[in-house]
């Protein structure tokens, strides 16, 4: 499936940070040029000939994406150490994963989970996200603060797009920082929303379980709940020509509906 962990490469990039172990699949940069590719296209075009062209365009976003999904993953580490579980984090092409070691099963990568309270796995599911957008919003609030325009939201769909003040301000008098900038906010927002989506194994799909749980729902409710709202979000993203996001879901929603058929699901 989409969520699982790649296996180890020669090629791949490893490092510790804040204790812990984390490893760069080859895969993560594959990932980056794919869906970055358009938007440092689109940077590239607009800033014609102030701009460095489109390959250190693609350098750029791959760093920022890295950043930005370190951290999210970092949210995660942190809530397992908070929790006595001791983690370490895999980037790659669909993004990042938190493994927790002592349970040796991997948070976000597959149907099974670490035996952790459902208080404690919704927290440690919203951690990453709300840290990844905390950080975005940071640097939003800084950049307004100096009273620049934030481009990064005029590029993403629907209601991001028509937030009210950050399209207002004075325009960056770099293009680099303007790119640097656009190509933080734009992925922690949106993919970070994207992670709270109500559909499993998605961050938001664990808070709609253990919320599901916490109440005293049944085990199938919060999966026909999952493979509901995955459905409908295939069907968004092939009707609207999102198909990345077509795919995922469909994807997403067939693990679902394969955990509603296995005899050992739960």
């Amino acid at each position: 499936m989409l969520l699982q962990e790649p296996n180890p490469s020669p090629y791949d990039l490893e490092f510790a940070l804040f204790g812990f172990p984390i490893r760069i699949s080859w895969t993560f940069w594959l990932g980056a040029v794919v869906f970055g590719y358009s938007l440092a296209d689109g940077l590239d075009r607009l800033g014609g000939d102030a701009s460095p062209g489109r390959l250190p365009l693609l350098l750029l976003w791959a760093i920022a994406l890295l950043v930005s999904i370190l951290i999210h993953e970092l949210g995660h580490a942190l809530a397992f150490r908070q929790n006595g579980i001791e983690s370490s984090i895999v980037l790659y092409h669909f993004g990042g994963l938190a493994i927790p070691r002592s349970h040796g099963s991997t948070f976000g990568s597959s149907f099974s989970s670490p035996r952790l309270s459902n208080a404690s796995d919704l927290w440690i599911a919203l951690a990453g996200p709300l840290l990844q957008l905390g950080s975005a919003l940071v640097l939003v609030a800084l950049v307004k603060s100096m009273g620049y325009r934030i481009l990064a939201f005029e590029l993403m769909p629907g209601p991001l797009s028509r937030l009210s003040g950050v399209e207002d301000g004075k325009a960056f008098d770099s293009f680099g920082l303007l790119a640097m900038v656009t190509f933080y906010v734009w992925p922690s927002v949106l993919w970070a929303l994207l992670n709270l989506v109500p559909v499993f194994p998605l961050d938001g799909g664990r808070v709609m379980r253990s919320l599901v749980l916490i109440f005293g729902g049944a085990q199938e409710t919060w999966l026909w709940i999952s493979l509901s709202i995955a459905a409908v979000m295939d069907y968004l993203g092939m009707t609207g020509g999102q198909f990345f996001i077509g795919i995922l879901f469909l994807s997403l929603a067939m693990g679902n509906y394969q955990m509603l058929q296995g005899p050992s699901r739960f």
